[in-house]
C-alpha cells in the first residue's frame, strides 16, 4: 500500500516534494504504527467487503477494521464471524490467483468482542489470519487486558516464521478510564500490561462514544471531542500517560460519526483562502460541499488531534479518508525544520534560525518532534513548498499546477 495512490506521476511529482513510501504489514512496527491512519469500521456482516477491495472501491482506503463487537447485533455473532471467514477466503482466493495484488491489499484489523472470541477466530480462520495486520481489543481493562495480550503473544510465538507478527490495538473505552475516581490507578495498571507486550502494541485508541454514553452525551458537528471537558480531560490524561517520547506509543485518534447535511448554526470552519489557492473554482464548490456535509468539524478535530501528538483516526465513512490522511501530510516547512535540528544534533549548536526565517529551532527541545515528524514524512509524503493539503482532497481528475 501507499498512501495517495491514487495520483498518476505527473501529479504525484506536482504535490509532493518528498513521496510517501510503501508499505504493507509486513513493515517495521515503527513505521506500521504511523501508518494506520484513517482506519475504516466495516461489519463484519458486510457481504462484499472482499469484492470492495479488489475492485478498490474506496479511493484511498489502506486500513480496515472490520468489527464484530459494536456494529453486530447480539443475535448475529455466529453469523458475523462465518461472514468475516468467508469474506478472508475470498481475498485469499483473489490474491491467490493473482486478481488482487500484495501492494493493493489494505491493513487489515478485526474488532473482536472478547478474549473468547479472538481464540475461537485463531482456530477457525487458521490460515487465514496471516491475512491480518492486527486486532482491536476493545473495551480493553484490567481484567480482560492481560488475557488479550497473551492470546496475541502465544500467536505470534506459535504461527509460521514466514507469517507476518500480529499486532494488537487496544481500546481504552471503560467507565474506569473515564471516571476521574478511577482514572489514573486504572491507566497506570494498564499500561504495565501494555508494557509486557509492547513489541505486539500498535495503536492506543480512544473510544470516545463508548466515553460519552457514559454520561448521555453525543458531540455536535459544529464542536471537537475536545469541546467536551470530560472527554478532553480524559484524552489529556492517556495523551500524558501513553504519549510521553520514552515510551514510544502512538495514540490513534476517536470516531467521528457524521458525514451527511444538517443544519448549522456557527460559521463554517474552513477558510476560503487555501481552497480557492489551490484548485481556483473547484476549491470553492469543494468547501461549500464540505461544509454542507459536516467535514470542517472534521477538519477541526483532526488539526486538534494533531496538534495533541495523536496520529490517525477511527473513521465510519468513506467520504472521510481523504480529508484524514491528507491533514497528516508534512509540509514543507515541517520537514526543512526536522531536517535541520536532527542534522544540527551535534553539540556544535543549540539554536538556530529556521529555513522559512520566521523562527528559531532549539536542537534539544525539538529533537523528539523533529524525529516523529520524519517518520510521518515517510508515510504520508513531504508537499512542495508551494502545496496545500487541500491539494490532495479532490478526485484524481483534478489538475495540479507543478511547482518543481
Amino acid at each position: 500500500m501507499k498512501y495517495f495512490s491514487f495520483l498518476n506521476s505527473e501529479e504525484e511529482e506536482a504535490l509532493f516534494f518528498s513521496s510517501p513510501v510503501s508499505f504493507s504489514h509486513r513493515t517495521s512496527k515503527e513505521i506500521l504504527a504511523y501508518a494506520v491512519g484513517a482506519a475504516l469500521y466495516m461489519p463484519a456482516t458486510r457481504p462484499h467487503i472482499a469484492d470492495d477491495i479488489m475492485n478498490g472501491k474506496h479511493e484511498g482506503l489502506t486500513t480496515i477494521i472490520i468489527d464484530l463487537e459494536d456494529a453486530v447485533g447480539d443475535e448475529q455473532v455466529e453469523f458475523a464471524e462465518q461472514c468475516l471467514a468467508q469474506q478472508l477466503t475470498l481475498v485469499a482466493e483473489y490474491m491467490g490467483t493473482g486478481m488482487l495484488s500484495s501492494n493493493r491489499l489494505p491493513l487489515l484489523f478485526v474488532r473482536v468482542r472478547s478474549p473468547k472470541q479472538l481464540e475461537h477466530l485463531f482456530e477457525i480462520l487458521g490460515e487465514r489470519m496471516s491475512l491480518l495486520t492486527g486486532v482491536a481489543l476493545p473495551k480493553f481493562d484490567c481484567e480482560n487486558g492481560r488475557a488479550y495480550l497473551q492470546l496475541v503473544h502465544k500467536y505470534n510465538q506459535q504461527k509460521d516464521s514466514a507469517h507476518p507478527i500480529l499486532y494488537a490495538m487496544p481500546i481504552l473505552e471503560t467507565a474506569e478510564v473515564i471516571y476521574r475516581e478511577t482514572r489514573w490507578d486504572t491507566l497506570l495498571l494498564l499500561k504495565q500490561i501494555v508494557d509486557e507486550y509492547a513489541q505486539y502494541v500498535l495503536n492506543i485508541r480512544i473510544g470516545a462514544t463508548d466515553f460519552s454514553s457514559l454520561f448521555g452525551l453525543r458531540r455536535s458537528p459544529e464542536l471537537t471531542i475536545y469541546d467536551i471537558a470530560t472527554i478532553r480531560d480524559c484524552i489529556s490524561d492517556i495523551i500524558n500517560l501513553y504519549g510521553r517520547i520514552d515510551n514510544g506509543y502512538v495514540i490513534s485518534g476517536p470516531v467521528w460519526e457524521y458525514f451527511s447535511q444538517r443544519e448549522r448554526v456557527f460559521k463554517p470552519q474552513l477558510r476560503q483562502t487555501p481552497f480557492e489557492e489551490s484548485l481556483g473554482k473547484t476549491g470553492r464548490n469543494l468547501r461549500m460541499k464540505y461544509i454542507t456535509n459536516s467535514m470542517d468539524g472534521l477538519m477541526r478535530e483532526v488539526m486538534m488531534d494533531k496538534e495533541n501528538g495523536i496520529v490517525g483516526k477511527t473513521i465510519i465513512h468513506p467520504t472521510h479518508i481523504k480529508p484524514v490522511q491528507a491533514m497528516y501530510v508534512v509540509t514543507h516547512e515541517e520537514f526543512m525544520d526536522a531536517q535541520g535540528i536532527l542534522a544540527r544534533n551535534d553539540g556544535s549548536l543549540g539554536v538556530f534560525k529556521s529555513t522559512y526565517t520566521n523562527k528559531m529551532n532549539e536542537i534539544k527541545p525539538h529533537l523528539s518532534w523533529a524525529k516523529r515528524i520524519l517518520i510521518r514524512s515517510q508515510i504520508y509524503g513531504v508537499l512542495h513548498e508551494q502545496q496545500h493539503f487541500v491539494g490532495l482532497l479532490p478526485k484524481h481528475e483534478q489538475t495540479y499546477i507543478s511547482y518543481s
